[in-house]
């Protein structure tokens, strides 16, 4: 049974590329699905006098770096398919400024789960709460500021399986970085009492291989997690308004879980960096204006609703 030659599946339909060749299945027909000028690159048909007058692919050198997708990764074209498990150690695939690159996708999102819940708490802590008795109001914020990151990050990696993309959660080096100073930081101003500084949490991120065009595949990938923040958030304001004021205050906090969802979209749509935003705003500027300006209305009025509760939040225990 013939294989693709791009994803290495084996297909009872295939199709043949004029340009490189090569046979590939459905989703990745298309030139450029399949990375046509790179793979005609790598091997290049040299010209063999035999019987058959027929010629044989030459393997680049390994030496040679081919193909990178958003600087996350190099990969060395040394097989003639992506690997079945690009994020094995043995794939040729080299990870840059990913921690652990090989270990087990689990590993990687409960350490991240486990950086933002604690960076939560933290920062949504506050001896008031407690004094008054709400401590499980700390714990519930820190688990939707949680669950908000990695809905997110979910959001991009069901899509890009959607479209046949192999895709896992990683820790970036930078970021967690960035996220244990803030974690340091975090426990610092909490152990003098201090005003807790704002954090950055971003230990890690969702990985995909094949989005090295701005096209409708990686415009999709890259709106689904912000996109996921609009409909989380958008639940999470209704269960708000539903919930009975004598259970007071837990729809002002359930209110609060929502802006933390429409903020983190609507920090993702700044088109700049490797945020979101950039990558949408090159593949459809109406798709972006519809995400962004809902996202920033939702946000607005929450906060407007959340003020005008919190007049109304008890001065006692």
């Amino acid at each position: 049974m013939p294989k693709c030659y791009h994803c290495g599946e084996n297909v009872l339909d295939y199709f043949q590329c004029n340009e490189c060749g090569q046979s590939y299945c459905s989703l990745h027909r298309e030139p450029l699905n399949h990375e046509c000028n790179i793979v005609k690159e790598s091997y290049k048909l040299s010209q063999i006098s035999t019987p058959t007058t027929s010629y044989t692919p030459v393997e680049a050198e390994s030496s040679v770096v081919r193909g990178t997708t958003d600087g996350s990764y190099t990969w060395h074209r040394q097989e003639r398919s992506i690997p079945e498990n690009a994020f094995s150690l043995d794939s040729g695939i080299k990870f840059k400024g990913i921690l652990f690159p090989y270990k087990s996708e689990f590993l990687h999102l409960l350490i991240g789960a486990i950086l933002i819940f604690t960076i939560g708490f933290i920062g949504f802590y506050s001896k008031d709460l407690i004094e008054k008795g709400y401590l499980w109001s700390i714990l519930m914020l820190a688990g939707f500021y949680t669950t908000a990151f990695l809905f997110h990050e979910f959001g991009h990696r069901q899509v890009a399986l959607h479209f046949g993309l192999q895709t896992k959660f990683r820790l970036l080096t930078f970021g967690m970085t960035l996220t244990i100073l803030s974690l340091m930081l975090g426990i610092i101003t909490l152990y003098y009492g201090s005003t807790p500084i704002p954090s950055i949490a971003l230990p890690g991120a969702v990985v995909v291989l094949g989005l090295d065009k701005i096209d409708r595949k990686t415009g999709l990938c890259k709106a689904a997690g912000p996109s996921v923040n609009l409909v989380y958030g958008t639940i999470l304001l209704i269960i708000s308004f539903m919930v009975p004021n004598y259970l007071y205050p837990l729809n002002l906090f359930i209110g609060y879980s929502a802006a933390l969802n429409f903020t983190l979209g609507l920090f993702n749509m700044i088109p700049i960096g490797i945020l979101d935003g950039q990558n949408i705003w090159k593949w459809n500027k109406l798709v972006y204006l519809m995400l962004f300006l809902s996202l920033l209305a939702l946000l607005i009025f929450t906060y407007v609703n959340i003020f005008s509760q919190t007049a109304y939040f008890p001065k006692e225990a």
